[in-house]
């Protein structure tokens, strides 16, 4: 089995829950503090030890592919005005030795699809895909997630999918999988439904915007028809793959926040605001005179 050096981004959703902001830009463009959703995700990639970074677009993300390029003229400026930390951000937003790919995703055709996309690209290769919307800030002494995944293939050379435990009321918005208990922090998938109604979940662990999965996915998602919302489902793909291989669920170190929400956006803001070295000291105190101004009312 080959090492991963492969990640997959679907970044051709139309963001409609964050507009109008995201009318004229990407949702994955959205800050942290000061970098995008998709850097962050990027950046995790490549502390995976990935260095082929496949970006499946569509329109209106062309901000993506500008993000990762040489801004030949804003460096010109910079380097002119001796600002030269922020050139130093600007030319290292991904290191040299990054490929990145860009494949338009010709219509909204669900996950699955998007996923199909990268075939061309990925070949006969183990990959990775990342949901940039699905912001995961690393456990303190662990890598990040999806390098945490890597190493887990490194030795059981199958398909891994990041679960995490959610609220019975809230399966309708995930894929659920059905698992038994295989080691430390990892469960043998025998099941999995692309978001079941509460009362038709077959249990409260949900797939989360962290995949490494088998070439072999291909095939499945190839001759898959329309699935949950008349879309292409990862999760159907997924579902068909396990008759032929062993899938993993794995539990892992780190916090999510699903910035694909308003309120899960504004959760992850405040933890990444509280740790950056220039706003940490002034938000914590901000947010502790808000709460005490809260409490005397």
């Amino acid at each position: 089995m080959k090492k991963i050096t492969k990640a997959v981004f679907p970044v051709a959703g139309l963001g409609s829950r964050f507009l109008p902001a995201t009318k004229a830009q990407p949702k994955e463009m959205l800050p942290i503090v000061d970098k995008p959703l998709i850097q962050y995700a990027v950046e995790e990639a490549v502390a995976a030890g990935i260095d082929e970074m496949i970006f499946i677009t569509g329109r209106n993300k062309r901000a993506i592919e500008d993000h990762f390029d040489k801004a030949y003229e804003l460096e010109s400026e910079l380097e002119a005005a001796g600002k030269e930390q922020l050139l130093e951000f600007v030319r290292n937003v991904i290191p040299k030795h990054i490929t990145c790919i860009y494949i338009r995703q010709s219509a909204p055709l669900g996950l699955g699809h998007a996923v199909l996309c990268a075939r061309p690209v990925v070949g006969n290769e183990p990959f990775a895909v990342l949901l940039a919307d699905d912001f995961m800030d690393t456990a303190p002494g662990r890598k990040p997630v999806l390098a945490q995944m890597t190493d887990i293939y490194g030795y059981e050379k199958c398909s891994i999918l990041a679960v995490q435990d959610v609220a019975r009321a809230d399966t309708r918005h995930y894929g659920i999988v059905s698992a038994s208990s295989y080691r430390a922090d990892l469960e043998l998938v025998s099941g999995i439904v692309e978001k079941p109604q509460p009362d038709e979940a077959p249990s409260t662990l949900a797939v989360v915007g962290r995949y490494v999965l088998s070439p072999k996915i291909f095939d499945y998602l190839q001759h898959l028809g329309s699935g949950a919302g008349g879309e292409i489902q990862l999760t159907d793909g997924i579902a068909a793959l396990m008759a032929a291989e062993r899938v993993l669920a794995y539990r892992y170190a780190g916090q999510r926040y699903d910035c694909g929400s308003k309120l899960g956006y504004l959760k992850a803001m405040t933890a990444m605001g509280l740790k950056h070295p220039e706003t940490g000291e002034g938000y914590r105190a901000f947010l502790e005179q808000m709460h005490l101004g809260a409490e005397a009312k």
